[in-house]
C-alpha cells in the first residue's frame, strides 16, 4: 500500500489515469444501481402496502427476495444471455459489440456507456481539481452518488432516501475537520438547503394548486449543503434553475413537449452541485469581481 501511495502521489499523470479508469469501473456498477434500485424500492413498497392491507397474509410467490444489487448476474433482457467479463469492460465492450448483445443481436441502451464515460470524466475532473488529497478521496463518492441520483431521477422521477440521507450525514462527518467547509456552515447548509426548496414547494402549491417538485429535491439540496456549506446554496439554486429553464424551453420548442409535463429537477441540482464542488469559489469570486467594477 505504501508503494502504491508513493507511486500515485509522485506521478500526477498516473494518478489521473488511475482515477479515470476507477471512475469508469464505478460507472459500470452505477448502471446496475440505476436500473435495479428503483425496481427494488417499488417491490419493497408493494410488499409494505400488502402487509398493511392484508396483515398476516401469505406473501406472493415472487416478492423479489433474490433481486438486489449483486444478484442475479447482469444479463440481456431479450434472450437472458449472461454478460461475461470481456463483455463488461466499460465503454470499450459497447464499442466492440457495436451496441448489440453478442448472443441475440438485440440493441444495448446507449445509457450504459454514457454513464460509464460520464463517471470516468467526472472522476478525472475531481482528481485534477483536488489532486492526491483527502478532498479528492471524499469528493469521488459524492460525485458518484450525484450521477446515480441524476440518472435515476431522469428515468423514474425518484430520488431515493437510501442515497440522499446517508450522504447528508456523510457531508456533516467529512466537515467535522473542515474538509470542504466548517461544520457550522455544513449544518446550516443542510438545514437551509432543505428549507429553501420546501418553502418554494409550498408557496408554488399555494399559488397554483400544483406540486412544482418532489420532496427528494429538498433532500438532495440538503445533501449538497451539508457537503459544501450554506455559502454554495445560492450558486447551486441559480445554476440548476437556469439550466432547468433553458432545457424546458428547448424541449418545448424543439420537440413540442407539453409544458404541463413535469421535468425532473434532480439532474439539474446534481449538475449544479458538481460545478459548485469543482469551481464554486472561483465562480463566486469572479462574479463579485465583476459586480464591484
Amino acid at each position: 500500500m505504501t508503494a502504491m501511495h508513493d507511486l500515485l502521489s509522485e506521478n500526477p499523470a498516473l494518478f489521473l489515469s488511475f482515477v479515470t479508469i476507477l471512475g469508469m469501473m464505478v460507472g459500470s456498477f452505477l448502471n446496475v444501481v440505476i436500473y435495479r434500485f428503483p425496481i427494488m424500492l417499488k417491490r419493497q413498497w408493494a410488499e409494505e402496502c400488502r402487509e398493511l392491507l392484508e396483515p398476516g397474509g401469505e406473501p406472493p410467490p415472487d416478492h423479489g427476495s433474490g433481486f438486489n444489487l449483486i444478484a442475479p448476474r447482469s444479463a440481456c433482457p431479450q434472450c437472458g444471455h449472461q454478460i461475461t467479463a470481456p463483455e463488461n469492460i466499460p465503454v470499450l465492450s459497447y464499442i466492440f459489440l457495436r451496441g448489440r448483445c453478442s448472443a441475440c443481436g438485440a440493441s444495448i441502451s446507449i445509457r450504459y456507456p454514457l454513464v460509464e464515460a460520464a463517471t470516468g470524466i467526472a472522476s478525472l475532473l475531481v482528481a485534477w481539481r483536488f489532486g492526491y488529497t483527502l478532498e479528492a478521496a471524499a469528493a469521488l463518492p459524492l460525485v458518484w452518488a450525484l450521477i446515480a441520483l441524476a440518472v435515476i431521477d431522469f428515468h423514474t422521477k425518484l430520488l431515493p432516501d437510501a442515497i440522499t440521507l446517508p450522504f447528508v450525514w456523510a457531508g456533516l462527518l467529512v466537515n467535522l475537520g473542515g474538509l470542504f467547509t466548517d461544520l457550522e456552515s455544513a449544518l446550516l447548509g443542510a438545514v437551509l438547503g432543505y428549507l429553501s426548496l420546501w418553502t418554494v414547494y409550498h408557496v408554488f402549491k399555494k399559488l397554483t394548486g400544483k406540486e412544482g417538485m418532489g420532496f427528494g429535491d429538498f433532500k438532495l439540496l440538503a445533501m449538497l449543503g451539508a457537503w459544501l456549506g450554506w455559502q454554495s446554496l445560492p450558486l447551486i439554486i441559480i445554476l440548476s434553475a437556469l439550466v432547468g429553464a433553458v432545457t424546458g424551453i428547448a424541449l418545448m420548442v424543439a420537440l413540442g413537449r407539453d409544458r404541463n409535463v413535469p421535468i425532473p429537477f434532480g439532474p439539474f441540482l446534481a449538475a449544479a452541485g458538481l460545478i459548485a464542488l469543482l469551481w464554486g469559489p472561483r465562480i463566486s469570486q469572479a462574479y463579485l469581481d465583476f459586480a464591484i467594477r
